[in-house]
């Protein structure tokens, strides 16, 4: 079976149906508007807060566009380039890639105009579909992106160099393509979050699509009642995989484009959300706010939120028991996975593991796991190791990259890069990021475990451990700590805090500054480490200097 078979099936059983909602806030002044007050704006054909459609119209807006591909020369085994941010074009355009037998190519949106073009390249893309978002720096490369033959443009005022998606595809058949697919078939190039360097393309088929469906559907046992609220951005693997689970069954998901608490609480209330993935960072923002009493949650009709799940970071054990303490039916959950591993599941905590908060759980639906040591040998229980992971949504490659794809495949294992252990009961802990262990006079420190212990601080709203370079130990750990709100922290009070961990464990220097995140939630540690190893170099060779 291939993906696209799943929403061919949702269109004919389901056709009247809602799929997909958009909800766009906008602005801040209009997020303090009541939801009737954006209903009588929309009655005045202002700028629409709320879109919705229903299956059939999902699969007839992807025929569209996939015969106006197919007109503009696209053909199977074309790249075509997604740069948007989440609306509600964005996956019947996906599918309607699929549907021809071309790869999406889902980017960024925060890539600057240079990173576009590098991916553009690097994915040997010939088509581009793109939003008003992106204007600008698609005019600062449009002239040097010759193998991108067409352009398409998704909104009002289409700059002269794009062709209008919005007109095009309604002189186009609703007929279904139909081009000849399987499993086998190459069908999307993800980019690595770049978290270690700059991103690489990598090649999912059909089978790794499909598969993520059945994984994300057996692990939280989505029905077509079910309501999935989508907020992180759908460039990335880990919120399409997510809703992959309600789009198996046909059920209903929401687009967030907002992030404030008041909002996020207001959708799950309105169009009643029975499943939420939230990243580390705005469960932070929920709690913190309720807490201020900002937020009154009597206001809100939540009776219906069953799941709250979280992943693409290591989660604080601290979190979650603030979390079941202010909202204690949720069932909560955690995935671990990489985009190269078609995003979550491959390691699932399950909703009856909730005594087991810290860990990211066992091997998923359909995925083998396995801790091993430097030569490939599996480690002892307890020990720690590199995770490495095996099944059918493991990539096929890095494209174009065979040196960096035979470092990270072997025998069909998935080589993650991250460290972790494996506890008497079976359950796995991540340690840390392989490029990320401090090694600091002869000892390992793993960030995530002295990341974890500063986060208990309650005037902590946001923490990263990284490696400064040192003459005495080679490296000593520096924690860049973000205060919460209204709150006042000094070195001394972090030093008393962290007494409670091994000497050599504790920070060596702290830093009070903002910790910057991807839209996936992740920490950019390359970023710190550009901004404070190059202070810390500098001292160091002063330093050096001055012992000369």
């Amino acid at each position: 079976m291939v993906i696209t078979e799943v929403l061919e099936k949702n269109a004919r059983k389901y056709p009247n149906d809602t799929s997909l909602i958009e909800i766009n806030p906008n602005s801040h002044d209009k997020a303090k508007l009541s939801w009737k007050d954006y209903e009588l704006i929309q009655s005045t054909g202002a700028e629409k807060f709320k879109r919705e459609i229903t299956w059939a119209q999902f699969d007839e807006t992807a025929n569209r566009f996939a015969n106006l591909l197919r007109i503009r020369g696209a053909k199977k085994g074309d790249k075509v380039a997604i740069l948007l941010m989440n609306c509600l074009e964005w996956l019947p355009i996906y599918f309607a890639i699929l549907k021809i037998g071309a790869l999406a190519v889902p980017l960024n949106y925060r890539y600057t105009a240079e990173e576009i073009k590098y991916c553009l390249g690097k994915s040997d893309s010939s088509m581009l579909v793109f939003g008003p978002e992106f204007i600008g720096r698609i005019e600062e490369i449009y002239d040097r992106i010759p193998d991108v033959r067409t352009m398409f443009y998704v909104g009002a005022a289409c700059p002269s160099f794009a062709e209008s998606y919005d007109e095009l595809i309604n002189y186009c058949s609703a007929d279904a393509p139909n081009i000849k697919l399987t499993e086998d078939d190459e069908a999307a190039i993800y980019f690595s979050s770049g978290t270690t360097g700059f991103p690489k393309a990598i090649i999912h088929q059909h089978r790794s699509l499909i598969h993520a469906c059945r994984v994300e559907q057996n692990h939280h046992s989505q029905t077509k009642d079910d309501t999935f609220l989508c907020i992180p951005p759908l460039y990335h693997t880990g919120a399409k995989m997510h809703w992959f689970g309600s789009f198996l069954v046909g059920g209903k998901a929401v687009l967030l484009k907002a992030i404030r608490p008041e909002w996020i609480l207001r959708t799950i209330s309105e169009e009643h959300c029975t499943i939420v993935w939230l990243l580390v960072p705005w469960a932070q923002d929920i709690l913190d706010a309720i807490e201020r009493k900002e937020i009154n949650l009597d206001d809100y009709e939540l009776g219906q939120w069953r799941l709250m799940h979280i992943g693409a970071q290591p989660v604080p054990p601290s979190l979650i028991k603030r979390w079941k303490t202010v909202f204690p039916n949720h069932d909560y959950d955690t995935n671990y996975g990489l985009s190269e591993s078609i995003g979550p599941g491959c390691v699932h905590l399950g909703v009856e593991n909730i005594n087991k908060v810290g860990a990211i759980g066992k091997a998923g639906y359909g995925w083998t796991v396995k801790i091993c040591d430097e030569n490939g040998e599996a480690v002892k229980k307890g020990d720690v190791g590199e995770l490495w992971v095996k099944g059918p949504g493991v990539m096929t490659c890095y494209y174009n990259d065979k040196k960096s794809t035979d470092e990270v495949l072997k025998d069909g294992w998935l080589l993650t890069g991250d460290m972790a252990m494996e506890d008497k009961d079976g359950f796995i802990y991540l340690v840390d990021r392989k490029k990320d262990v401090i090694i600091s006079g002869g000892e390992n420190l793993y960030p995530v475990q002295i990341e974890d212990f500063l986060r208990r601080h309650n005037g902590i709203k946001d923490v990263a451990v990284i490696g400064l370079p040192d003459n005495r130990l080679g490296e000593i750990a520096a924690a860049i700590i973000e205060p919460k709100e209204g709150v006042k922290l000094s070195e001394n009070e972090i030093e008393l805090f962290c007494l409670d961990l091994p000497k050599y464990k504790r920070p060596r220097r702290i830093i009070f500054a903002q910790v910057p995140r991807n839209p996936t939630g992740k920490i950019e540690k390359p970023r710190l480490r550009e901004i404070y190893c190059g202070e810390s170099l500098v001292a160091h060779q002063n330093e050096m200097d001055i012992k000369e």
